[in-house]
């Protein structure tokens, strides 16, 4: 064989690069958003040991010399008590309709539900529609032990008709390359990447530094605060007359609670808890900004706003 024909031969039989779309889904708390910060290698979801903490669909890229994933990250699909549930819940089933491979999570540490066969059938409905490959991901394997994970591998496998089922720990970094190249397996062939090299998200600014003053309001609350928080970044201004080379920008979030009573607890004694939140949330901020913020945080009382169709527009749902 020439050397011409060699070089031909490799450049034929060179494996073909692979870019779209993939979505996580599982219900609320089942690892989610830490195995997207995870593949994606960079915070790019809002994380917390609280359930439905991700409201908004976060886009995280995983790119690689043969594939690029565009990764979706949704709420947990659950049954709905609020017009924002129902509406959280139509944001997954849409998002479903547009991916290419769907991931569906389910925590080794916590024993198949109903809620997980909830999501089991509304799988089955889109495969029949759009024949989605499906992969699912028992999450937090680390909090178990092997004999334990094993069970739960097999109950995975009796809940539905998966393409893979693959076992892995976002906190550890157990298989998450391993799922990284399964889901990169069942994108389409494309000419090259969607986005940039070093793009990690699409998302916007101002929906990422929302979502991180939301993760830093919500550590150590009750149980009942997280459904009725939203936050909204109302102004992100670069302040004038600045030094050369130190720039400050000013960033108002307004954080919105249901009562007045959750108001006293975002804010704490003195205001001790809202400046708690306000350091943490900036140190992440300054982070995604690449600079100094001075943030000034409100707390503000809309009553009842998961059910007032009018509110929920204004909070951006």
């Amino acid at each position: 064989m020439t050397d011409d024909a060699a070089a031909d031969t490799g450049a034929s039989t060179a494996q073909p690069y692979a870019a779209g779309f993939a979505c996580l889904i599982g219900r609320p708390n089942a690892g989610k958003s830490t195995l997207t910060n995870a593949l994606v290698g960079e915070k790019v979801a809002i994380t917390s040991s609280k359930p439905q903490t991700t409201r908004h669909t976060i886009r995280g890229i995983v790119t690689s010399p043969t594939s690029q994933i565009v990764l979706v990250d949704t709420p947990g699909l659950h049954k709905p008590r609020t017009l924002l549930g129902e509406r959280l819940n139509d944001l997954v089933r849409e998002t479903l309709l547009d991916v290419d491979v769907v991931g569906f999570c389910l925590p080794s540490d916590q024993r198949i539900g109903p809620g997980d066969q909830f999501i089991a059938r509304e799988l089955v409905e889109l495969r029949q529609a759009k024949r989605t490959p499906i992969i699912a991901l028992a999450t937090k394997s680390d909090k178990v032990d092997r004999q334990r994970l094993a069970e739960h591998l097999i109950a995975i496998d009796q809940l539905g008709d998966w393409a893979e089922i693959v076992p892995c720990s976002a906190t550890r970094g157990d298989q998450v390359d391993t799922v990284a190249s399964v889901l990169a397996k069942y994108l389409p062939a494309s000419p090259g990447p969607l986005y940039p090299d070093d793009v990690l998200t699409d998302e916007p600014e101002a929906i990422m530094i929302a979502e991180l003053v939301r993760e830093a309001a919500l550590e150590g609350v009750r149980d009942e605060l997280p459904h009725s928080l939203a936050v909204v970044v109302e102004e992100m201004v670069q302040r004038p007359d600045r030094p050369e080379g130190k720039p400050l920008m000013d960033v108002r979030v307004n954080v919105f609670v249901e009562r007045s009573s959750q108001k006293a607890i975002i804010i704490g004694r003195g205001g001790s808890r809202l400046r708690d939140v306000g350091a943490t949330a900036r140190q992440g901020i300054e982070k995604l900004l690449g600079q100094r913020v001075h943030l000034d945080l409100h707390v503000k009382i809309a009553k009842d706003w998961q059910r007032d169709p009018k509110q929920l527009q204004r909070l951006g749902f």
